[in-house]
């Protein structure tokens, strides 16, 4: 892909400024024409998504890397007419004829592309995380809001009917008052982990300095590049962004919040068994308004359920706890009620024997199950194109689980307890960490106005 100068950003910028006296208005009835930028891993499985929508038809396929065009097309040619192939998003921008673009590329590409798509005067579907920095994130909601355009986060619990059935029993009261909710991304990679391959020469039809855009040059390395770009902050932050903005989108619905008061990580490569940046040992700690501690569990080098569920999230409320899993949720009770706790002394054990024999369950268990919440998440997008409505995951709500994140990167990074102000979007206690809020762009790359 052919870099851009700092005068073809200014145009190009220009030229969005027009983008929506020729963005489409589908009519009823009218297939929504889509183009996709990024089609590897879960670029392809939000493509399948997007074939079982019939009113959809995929008229453009762009990546950098061949063969996955090649894929991508054939697959879309099995089903519909056979899209154009792109290696410059650009051209893809381009075509007056597309209402829409899924962003299913690195972390780290983010923010460029889907300013530059609402430029154009396109709908956009963009991958979560939503950003590489706090200010990338800022910068894309300008730019939806300036641009007018419908943007959905691909933060696909957000359309699912057990998750959102469970935000609001949890809202409701249910489970009593949520002191204490924790989340887990937990799993064995030891010995190998990622592994510990030499920089190298990238493939022939791979084209390494546009896979890089604005990240800072590094030579070639097959861990640096595909699904394992998410172990290098270069292009994304590690496990804590890539699942923990499921999580902490899920907590932020359920409490009804949308940003932490202050957070604190601790953690690093304790095992240290590949050449990977992020760590494989992680605890993250956040203070959230009304006095809930929310936490947040990466342990890479033991397999060990962390909860008595082996759930994904769990909400400990002072009726009982909701335990989520990734298709489903449960309700567990809490049996000793608040008189109970109250009436025992320390000399009274018979008494807190009878107390607990007696006792009864504040509330009823509860269970949900799950669906395809991709699925669903697209077809919400696809509805909201036509209809202008707000997204399940609009790109504010994306941003702020996204943030969440990201601060927590930056209290590890610096090793101290950071105080956030959300309004402002800036530490109230440390100005060396809002340094870390932005990054500077590789040249000729800028982030730039919207």
């Amino acid at each position: 892909m052919k870099k851009l100068d700092r005068r073809q950003f200014t145009k190009s910028s220009i030229a969005g400024l027009t983008a929506l006296s020729y963005a489409r208005v589908c009519a009823a009835g009218e297939r929504i024409r889509v183009g996709f930028i990024g089609l590897g891993n879960r670029g392809d499985q939000v493509l399948d998504a997007f074939l079982q929508q019939s009113d959809c038809e995929v008229v453009g396929v762009c990546d950098i890397y061949s063969p996955y065009v090649r894929f991508a097309a054939s697959k879309v040619a099995q089903k519909q007419p056979a899209p154009e192939a792109y290696k410059d998003y650009r051209q893809l921008l381009d075509r007056r004829d597309i209402d829409a673009v899924v962003i299913c590329t690195p972390d780290h590409w983010h923010a460029l592309q889907t300013i530059h798509a609402c430029q154009a005067g396109k709908d956009v579907y963009v991958e979560k995380p939503l950003s590489l920095c706090v200010a990338e994130g800022r910068k894309m909601v300008e730019a939806a809001q300036k641009y007018r355009r419908v943007v959905q986060v691909g933060i696909h619990r957000r359309s699912s009917d057990f998750c959102r059935e469970a935000a609001q029993l949890i809202r409701s009261g249910y489970l009593g008052k949520i002191h204490v909710v924790r989340c887990f991304h937990i799993q064995n990679e030891w010995p190998k982990g990622i592994g510990m391959p030499p920089d190298s020469q990238p493939p022939a039809d791979f084209d390494w300095d546009a896979w890089l855009g604005p990240a800072p040059y590094r030579p070639y390395n097959k861990n640096r590049s595909f699904y394992r770009f998410r172990w290098f902050y270069d292009y994304s932050g590690g496990q804590l962004t890539n699942f923990g903005v499921h999580y902490l989108d899920m907590i932020h619905w359920a409490l009804g919040v949308h940003a932490p008061q202050a957070v604190v990580a601790m953690g690093g490569k304790f095992v240290n068994f590949d050449n990977r940046e992020v760590p494989d040992t992680l605890e993250v700690m956040w203070h959230y308004p009304g006095d809930t501690l929310v936490t947040f569990s990466q342990f890479n080098a033991s397999a060990a359920p962390a909860s008595a569920r082996s759930c994904d999230i769990e909400f400990r409320g002072t009726k009982g706890i909701l335990y989520l899993y990734s298709r489903g949720y449960e309700v567990v009770p809490e049996v000793i009620t608040p008189h109970e706790f109250y009436a025992r002394t320390p000399l009274d054990r018979s008494l807190e024997r009878r107390y607990r024999q007696g006792a009864k369950p504040m509330i009823e268990p509860k269970k949900g199950v799950g669906h395809q919440e991709t699925v669903a998440h697209v077809r919400n997008f696809l509805d909201c194109v036509r209809s202008r409505a707000q997204c399940h995951c609009d790109i504010e709500t994306g941003h702020r689980s996204t943030t969440a994140t990201l601060i927590a990167n930056i209290a590890h990074k610096l090793k101290r307890y950071l105080e956030w102000d959300a309004d402002r979007e800036q530490f109230a206690n440390c100005p060396e960490a809002n340094r870390y809020l932005s990054y500077e762009y590789r040249k000729p790359y800028r982030l730039g106005p919207v």
